[in-house]
């Protein structure tokens, strides 16, 4: 029976596709937006001490969650943009995106709030997201990546 090893190549393991390139690229300036929302309150944000307040006092995270996924969000999308660690930033925002459909989303069923008929938003752009993140895990950053560039 083969054992899963974990060892430097197979973090920075990808092929010369484009495919991967497309998806960490887009999924990676997405989940930027976020992220800039929540470190430097840009695009309508509450900055970085105001989202850490929102995630423990009013979702009752504990500290260092609430710290990492904001890291995540933006460290996390500019690795996938650069395609650096690819697999790991992917499989972090995989994460992330799974716990706020637990946390604040699943409740409001599957479709998004287009007609302000729900309370809040549902999981479709959520299911898309983990999706394409759950890719990356699997193929790694392809084409033009840094994880292609150390992988040689």
């Amino acid at each position: 029976m083969k054992t899963a090893t974990f060892n430097k190549q197979s973090i920075f393991k990808t092929g010369d596709s484009f495919g991967p390139l497309l998806l960490r690229v887009a999924a990676g300036l997405v989940m930027l937006v976020h992220g800039s929302q929540k470190v430097f309150g840009t695009f309508g944000g509450y900055g970085f001490s105001g989202t850490m307040n929102f995630f423990t006092e009013t979702m009752h995270l504990p500290w260092l969650i609430a710290l990492l996924v904001i890291a995540i969000e933006f460290f996390g999308s500019i690795a996938l943009i650069l395609g650096l660690t690819t697999r790991l930033a992917a499989f972090g925002i995989t994460a992330v995106a799974l716990g706020i459909v637990i946390t604040s989303h699943i409740q409001y069923g599957f479709f998004m709030n287009w007609y302000g008929s729900q309370k809040g938003e549902g999981i479709e752009y959520f299911i898309l997201y983990i999706a394409i993140s759950a890719s990356l895990v699997i193929t790694g950053g392809g084409k033009f990546s840094v994880d292609r560039l150390i992988q040689r």
